[in-house]
This record gives C-alpha cells, sequence and structure tokens, in this order.
C-alpha cells in the first residue's frame, strides 16, 4: 500500500491492489468475529493512512480487497461474510465519507482453512473443504481456494489437486448456487446471526480504540493475546470432546489407518535451483547491485518510499536474501512481546 499513499492512487496503474488478510489470523486461533473485527480494523487503518497522507478516500478505498478464512460452522461463516460487507459500507459511508458507490463494496477472496483439516481420515477433508466452499459462495465471495485432502501430510497430489478443483466446478456448474447473490437473505436464523457477529464486532472495534487504536493494539500485543486466549479454549475443547472433528478425537478407525499417498519431490530440484542461482550471481553486474542495495539502505534509514527502492534492486537481480539483510541492518528484527 506505500506506493499507492506515497504517489498518490492516480499516479499508480489501476491494477494495483491492496489485500487485507484476517486468513492467519483465524489459522492462529481466532474465532469467527474475532477474524471479522480484526481483519476490518485493519482494513480501516489503512483508510486512514490514506486519507492522512492527502487522497481522497474514493481514489483509493475501491482498490482495498480482503482475504478470509472459511471454517466448518456453516451458518456461522455465511453471516460473517454478510456482516463484514454491511460494516465495510457503513463505515466507510459514514465515518469517511465515501461517496463513490465502488469505495463500500467489500471484495474478498476466500480461502477454505486449512487448521480444520485432519491427517487422520484424510478423506474426510474433502467433505470439510466442500462444505467451507459451499459457504463461501452463499456468503458472497468472489474468489475462491479450495484446500486439498493431504495438505496436512504433505504439498498435495495432483489427484488431490483435481479433487479440489473439481470441487469448486460442480459447486459453479451443477448447484446452481451462484446463480443469485445473497441467497440466504431473510432466512431469520441467518439475519439474526448476522447481526449478533455485527454486535459483537463493534464491541471490538471500541476495545480496539480503547487501545490506542490498531498500531498501539499490536505493539500492546493485543491480539496476540486475545487469538492466543482462543486457541488455548478451542484446543481444551478438543481434549474434553466438547468439539467433535470426525476422526481426530472420536469416530476413530484404530492405528492401522491407511494413509494415501503423498507427494515426494525429487532432490534434483534443489540441485537445480542452486545451480540458477549460481548462474545468476555470475552474469549479474556487481556494481549495479550493490549500488541499488546502498540506495536502499540509505532511504530506509530517511524516509523515502521504499517500494521503487526494491523494485531497483529486484531489477539489479538482488535476492530476496539480500534485500532483506539490507532492511535489517536498518530496522533489526521484529520481536513480539510476551502477551500473556
Amino acid at each position: 500500500i506505500t506506493d499507492i499513499f506515497a504517489f498518490g492512487a492516480k499516479q499508480v496503474p489501476q491494477w494495483n491492489t491492496v489485500s487485507i488478510s484476517g486468513y492467519h489470523i483465524r489459522e492462529a486461533g481466532a474465532t469467527a468475529v474475532q477474524e471479522l473485527a480484526f481483519t476490518l480494523a485493519d482494513g480501516f487503518a489503512y483508510v486512514e493512512a490514506g486519507v492522512e497522507a492527502g487522497l481522497d478516500v474514493d481514489d483509493f478505498a475501491p482498490r482495498l480487497s480482503f482475504f478470509f478464512d472459511i471454517h466448518n460452522d456453516f451458518f456461522e461463516e455465511i453471516a460473517k461474510l454478510r456482516a463484514a460487507r454491511r460494516i465495510w459500507a457503513r463505515v466507510l459511508r459514514d465515518k469517511y465519507r465515501a461517496k463513490d458507490p465502488r469505495s463500500l463494496l467489500l471484495r474478498f477472496h476466500s480461502q477454505t482453512a486449512g487448521c480444520t483439516l485432519t491427517a487422520q481420515q484424510p478423506e474426510n477433508n474433502i467433505v470439510r473443504v466442500a462444505y467451507q466452499a459451499l459457504a463461501a459462495v452463499l456468503g458472497g465471495t468472489q474468489s475462491l481456494h479450495t484446500n486439498s485432502m493431504d495438505e496436512t501430510l504433505a504439498l498435495p497430489t495432483e489427484k488431490s489437486v483435481t479433487i479440489a478443483l473439481r470441487t469448486q466446478q460442480v459447486l459453479a456448474h451443477e448447484t446452481g448456487v451462484p446463480h443469485t447473490a445473497d441467497p440466504l437473505a431473510g432466512s431469520y436464523h441467518v439475519e439474526a446471526l448476522t447481526n449478533e457477529l455485527e454486535r459483537q464486532a463493534e464491541e471490538i472495534f471500541r476495545r480496539i480504540e480503547a487501545e490506542g487504536g490498531m498500531l498501539k493494539a499490536i505493539e500492546k500485543g493485543f491480539f496476540k493475546r486475545e487469538i492466543g486466549r482462543s486457541a488455548r479454549r478451542q484446543q481444551k475443547e478438543l481434549e474434553e470432546k466438547r468439539r467433535i472433528v470426525v476422526g481426530l478425537n472420536d469416530f476413530i478407525e484404530g492405528e492401522e489407518e491407511e494413509r494415501p499417498a503423498t507427494l515426494r519431490i525429487d532432490p534434483a530440484v534443489e540441485k537445480r535451483q542452486v545451480a540458477a542461482l549460481k548462474a545468476l550471481r555470475a552474469k549479474r553486474d556487481p556494481k549495479r547491485l550493490q549500488a541499488a542495495l546502498a540506495a536502499l539502505e540509505k532511504g530506509a534509514r530517511g524516509k523515502e518510499n521504499l517500494v521503487p527502492l526494491v523494485l531497483e534492486a529486484a531489477r539489479a537481480y538482488g535476492t530476496l536474501q539480500e534485500i532483506c539483510d539490507v532492511l535489517r541492518r536498518v530496522f533489526g528484527v521484529y520481536r513480539e512481546s510476551t502477551a500473556f
């Protein structure tokens, strides 16, 4: 988002967008309402940064997008996505005075939940992913990633990837669910649950403000603390069988359970990659690279926009490691504070 705010949204190509992710928040153990509130609060912080930089909200808000995790509680996930759209539209309109209808649209990608997949009875993951994908579509997702059944064991095989793809294709072409926008609108349960998630999210927004805003809350360990408590609570529910996961803590078939064949990476791939890197380093212009890295370090020690400097280092064939080493020299390595 730095390039948009530093150069002005109108000077940046229209394909340049920013994705604000809640996926890893949920994967770390957050609840649905925490994912909803923390992700949107992050988005609002970006909006405030753009406005403070002197940009009109309608110049950049239509180019913000989101990334949500989709779990097993079918109606809760649908209501979460519906609540997210309502909150975003209302806050952009009422607080940030957006005029362009596109600024009020919550664009989002969804991915089925990796942390719900089990290594035990992995074929069950096909069913989990199918229900999660259906919830995402009914909740209004604009794009979707379906996980493969064997991702808890290894990188997915060609067969498992194909099954994940076919899951989306069956949804798209056989079920009819993409043909209606917000098809569960009007359902008492879905509407009541949407209202409740929205109410709980508003409470979390107030708590974040009480911490001093998004950045202060991060520095104080607020989010890590809240997510950690939720993760511990969920783990305890599993251990006490108050939360049933089929094949993991109930409906277990025994120790001789058959495992599917997993993907094996040919060791020759590593050798080819190492050889390619050595060849790249041998043919690149070392003077251009050193000049680019020096300019990046100088910019990092000042107040320059680092995006063009990073791009120039990449164009000089600096590796990710070399570029990050420069930034580590200037900024150090972030260490999370103890949150519990």
